[in-house]
C-alpha cells in the first residue's frame, strides 16, 4: 500500500530530476550574466532549449500541427506572460549588486507558488481553507526575513534594503507575478489535450521558448551591453539550454504518468535547492537570516498549496513546473 502512495518509478524520477535540473538556473544565469549580460544570456539560453524542445516534440507530433490546435488566446496571452516572466527574471539576476544579493532576488521571485494559489481562487474558481492566512503571511515572512538578513529585522531596514536596488526587486516581483498568473491563465485557456498526450500544450512551451530567445535578442540590439564569450560561458549555455528543455520533457512524463502528488509536493522545495546550488556554484557565503526566510517561503507555499480543495487533481506541464 505504501508503495502506491509513494511510486517511486522512472516517470515519478523524471520529475525530480526535472526539478533539480531547475533548481541551476539562478546560479547559472547568474554566471552568464557577468559574462554575456542578462539579454544575450536569456537570449542564447531560450533560443538552443526552444530548439531541442521542438526537437524532441518532431517525434510525437509535428510542431506546426500542434501550434495550430492551442487557443490564439492561449498563445497570445500565455506566451506573452511567458517572454515576461524569463525577461524579468534574468534581467533581476543581473542587476543584482553582487552575488549575494542575486539569493534576495531570487527569493523574492519564489513567491509565485503562493501566488499562483492566490490567482486560481480568482481566476479558476477554486476554494481555499483557513490554511491559506497562514501560508501566505508565511511567504510574505519569508521575503522579509530574507531582505533583512545582513541588518536588524524591522520594517526600515526592509524598506532600506529594497530602495538600494528598487529595480532588481521589483523586476523579481514581476517575475512572481507573471508565473502566478500564467499557471493559472494557462489551465483556463489552453485546456486539457488528450488526443496527443498533452504534446500540443508540451509545443506552446517550445514556442515560448523560442519567442523569449527572439525578444531578448531583439532588445540585445538596441541595448549597450558587453558579452564577452569565452569556453566557460558556452559551456554555460548549452548546459542551461539542455537542462531547461530536458526539465520540461522530464516534467511532461512525470505530470502524465507519475506520482503527481508526490512530485507536485517537491517541487515546493525548490527555493532551497536553487540557494544551495547558488552558493555552491557562486561561492556565496550566507547568515542564517536567508536559510530561515527560505524555510519559511518552503512551508508557507505548501500550506497554501494543501489550502486549496482540487489543488492536487493532475495539472499540465506549465501550470505546475517549480521553475527557478
Amino acid at each position: 500500500m505504501s508503495a502506491r502512495r509513494l511510486p517511486l518509478d522512472r516517470s515519478t524520477l523524471c520529475g525530480f530530476l526535472a526539478i533539480l535540473l531547475w533548481s541551476t538556473t539562478i546560479a547559472l544565469a547568474r554566471s552568464l550574466s557577468e559574462q554575456l549580460g542578462p539579454l544575450t544570456s536569456g537570449a542564447t539560453v531560450y533560443l538552443v532549449g526552444g530548439v531541442l524542445c521542438l526537437l524532441h516534440l518532431r517525434r510525437s507530433i509535428q510542431p506546426l500541427i500542434a501550434l495550430r490546435r492551442l487557443p490564439r488566446l492561449y498563445l497570445i496571452g500565455c506566451g506573452a506572460l511567458f517572454v515576461l516572466y524569463m525577461f524579468a527574471l534574468f534581467e533581476a539576476i543581473g542587476l543584482a549588486a553582487d552575488r549575494s544579493q542575486v539569493l534576495e532576488v531570487g527569493m523574492v521571485n519564489y513567491l509565485w507558488p503562493s501566488l499562483t494559489i492566490l490567482f486560481s481562487l480568482l481566476l479558476l474558481g477554486k476554494k481555499g481553507s483557513w490554511l491559506l492566512i497562514p501560508g501566505s503571511l508565511l511567504a510574505l515572512l519569508g521575503v522579509f526575513l530574507v531582505l533583512t538578513q545582513e541588518t536588524a529585522i524591522s520594517w526600515t531596514s526592509f524598506a532600506h534594503n529594497v530602495a538600494g536596488n528598487p529595480l532588481a526587486y521589483g523586476l523579481a516581483l514581476t517575475a512572481a507575478l507573471s508565473w502566478g498568473l500564467y499557471s493559472n491563465l494557462t489551465r483556463r485557456w489552453a485546456g486539457s489535450d488528450d488526443t496527443d498526450g498533452g504534446s500540443s500544450s508540451s509545443g506552446g512551451v517550445a514556442f515560448f521558448m523560442l519567442a523569449t530567445g527572439a525578444v531578448l535578442l531583439l532588445l540585445r540590439l538596441f541595448s549597450a551591453e558587453i558579452s564577452v564569450w569565452n569556453p566557460r560561458a558556452i559551456a554555460e549555455v548549452l548546459f542551461l539550454g539542455l537542462a531547461t528543455s530536458l526539465a520540461y520533457v522530464c516534467w511532461d512524463v512525470a505530470m502524465r504518468r507519475g506520482g503527481i502528488v508526490l512530485v507536485g509536493a517537491a517541487s515546493y522545495f525548490t527555493p532551497f535547492l536553487s540557494t544551495l546550488t547558488s552558493c555552491l556554484y557562486l561561492q556565496i557565503a550566507t547568515g542564517p537570516g536567508l536559510w530561515l526566510g527560505c524555510f519559511a517561503i518552503i512551508v508557507g507555499s505548501l500550506l497554501s498549496w494543501r489550502s486549496v480543495t482540487d489543488a492536487r487533481e493532475s495539472p499540465t506541464p506549465e501550470n505546475r513546473r517549480p521553475y527557478d
